[in-house]
């Protein structure tokens, strides 16, 4: 590529008629008086913003929009999520916003008090911070934009942009990222969850079941829709003579009023009229076996073991011995590669050479008080030859989190900073 470019929508270049869509009703584009049917087209009108607030386009339907299509998301400020897809991405977003960060292999006069707050005037912890990280991070992308720096150069002051905000090209392999008219390419921090060479954004795992989040919400639609039609199955009234058109609308009508009406109360038929159903069960109706599969692949894609999120995990080939070993295998096999992947990226971009930031996973996959206590004597027997325990009391202490400030018998040197 020579050179950067841009892309943008622009109205069409034909001169629209003089009718007030206000005055013409209804309305044809939007909700609530968009309907599906006949198209006559789109029009995309363009407005002027302030550079400092990037312009967005938002869609709606229009009249001729199939009623059971959503508009599409063109980097929408909100990603459609099923509820297991949604729950997933927050536990897994919580569990590490959750863990405490620390340096390692770092100076004792290196500035970092953006460990404990980012921004003060946005967040008001790093918890906070770390949670819109790690969320945006799972759904493919997340941008960090520096506000402020120490005197040694290294960001001071930085939080979390929506993906949406920024435009990012690429130029002779390079990315360029704007916000507005904007350059911020110099203070921009990109993580990508998936990412190549040669595309300007990342990629998240739900892009790959995009399927599986179509299917899971057509499934919860189908049964939210049979929920409010009161539970009432496909079936047919049989009647024993000939009707009209006319009649049996009405006897449809009269039907599905009186099943309204009166939820669980038993059916009273006459006239010859007979009620025959044409599916299944509820149970097979609400196609559960489906669902409970479908909402148990999205957990998987996440990283998150299905029955942490409360679906079933019956016939599985692995079992658990206890809960510390599912939450050690959470941490190996879903948060550890993420952490992994972020604080790495964070690291190169906050920190010299040689320093880096990690998260205390220590709270999510510490065993039992018994077995590190055991874990603990045996490390404290261990001597060098200088007869130097490999682990001593006042280490262990400060691991139990024993020697805490206030703590009543313990020296100012044992608390913990």
């Amino acid at each position: 590529m020579a050179g950067w470019f841009s892309r943008s929508i622009r109205p069409p270049d034909e001169t629209p008629n003089a009718n007030d869509p206000a005055s013409v009703p209804p309305a044809t584009v939007g909700p609530p008086s968009a309907s599906p049917g006949d198209p006559n087209g789109v029009t995309v009108e363009a407005t002027t913003m302030m550079a400092a607030s990037p312009p967005t386009i938002t869609p709606s339907a229009w009249s001729g929009w199939p009623a059971d299509w959503w508009p599409p998301s063109w980097g929408g400020q909100t990603t459609r999520l099923t509820d297991t897809a949604w729950t997933c991405v927050d536990l897994n977003a919580s569990l590490l916003a959750d863990m405490p960060p620390y340096l390692v292999g770092a100076a004792p006069s290196l500035d970092a008090g953006w460990l404990s707050n980012p921004d003060p005037d946005l967040y008001s912890s790093w918890q906070e911070f770390a949670k819109q990280l790690f969320w945006n991070f799972q759904l493919g992308e997340a941008f960090i934009l520096a506000t402020a720096w120490y005197q040694t150069g290294w960001p001071a002051r930085f939080h979390v942009i929506a993906p949406w905000f920024v435009n990012v090209e690429m130029d002779g392999g390079r990315r360029h990222y704007s916000i507005g008219s904007l350059d911020v390419t110099r203070q921009i921090l990109h993580i990508r969850y998936q990412s190549t060479v040669d595309d300007a954004h990342g990629h998240g795992p739900l892009e790959a079941g995009a399927g599986k989040l179509l299917a899971g919400e057509v499934l919860a639609r189908y049964a939210t829709k049979l929920a409010s039609a009161g539970g009432i199955p496909s079936s047919v009234l049989e009647h024993p003579e000939q009707l009209t058109s006319t009649q049996a609308t009405q006897l449809r009508d009269q039907w599905v009023q009186a099943r309204l009406d009166a939820l669980g109360a038993p059916a009273v038929l006459s006239g010859g009229v007979t009620w025959k159903p044409t599916q299944m069960n509820p149970r097979d109706m609400a196609l559960q076996e489906l669902l409970t599969w479908n909402d148990s692949r999205i957990a998987v894609m996440l990283g998150v073991p299905p029955f942490v999120v409360g679906l079933p995990s019956g016939g599985d080939s692995m079992t658990y011995s206890n809960v510390t070993s599912l939450f050690d295998y959470y941490w190996r096999a879903g948060l550890r590669p993420k952490a992994g992947a972020v604080m790495a990226a964070l690291s190169g971009w906050l920190l010299p050479r040689g320093t880096m930031v990690e998260l205390n996973k220590d709270a999510f996959v510490q065993p039992e008080p018994e077995s590190r206590a055991r874990t603990a004597q045996i490390l404290n027997s261990i001597r060098d030859e200088q007869g130097n325990p490999a682990l001593s009391v006042p280490e262990i202490r400060r691991a139990e989190r024993f020697a805490v400030a206030g703590a009543a018998g313990l020296t100012p040197t044992e608390v913990i900073p």
